[in-house]
């Protein structure tokens, strides 16, 4: 057996149990109302599709704003390889379906950490969700 048929039957079982779904997008500028002069951000989507949001360790980071904070909780989500090239620091993933946890749908995660290596089985980017404050 190849190392090239190794890996893809090791991509083909971590995409087995990527039994959610999820919209990566990257902004690319805002618009501007011109009667309100309100703003709104403009994205692209970088890919829609499996994926799997795993937690490695329960934690979250508490940032103090002003006289108020927020709890930044660090989990990790888990990407095809096929189709998910490009991704950067600060792209949004928000997850459209959980086959097995519904509180996940509507979250919405950023980028926060990049991993890369040369025989993956999936695409693992660490990301932050702003949970409270």
């Amino acid at each position: 057996m190849s190392r090239v048929s190794v890996l893809a039957r090791g991509q083909a079982a971590a995409e087995a149990g990527m039994t959610d779904a999820c919209v990566i997008r990257r902004r690319t500028g805002a618009t501007t109302d011109p009667n309100t002069g309100a703003t709104t951000p403009t994205y692209t989507t970088l890919y829609t599709g499996k994926c799997r949001v795993q937690s490695s360790r329960a934690e979250a980071g508490r940032e103090d704003v002003g006289q108020d904070f927020v709890l930044l909780l660090r989990l990790e989500v888990q990407l095809p390889v096929a189709g998910t090239a490009g991704l950067q620091v600060g792209d949004e993933i928000t997850i459209a379906s959980a086959a097995h946890d519904p509180d996940l749908i509507g979250r919405v995660f950023r980028i926060h950490d990049l991993a890369h290596k040369s025989e993956a089985t999936a695409r693992r980017v660490g990301v932050i969700e702003k949970t409270g404050s």
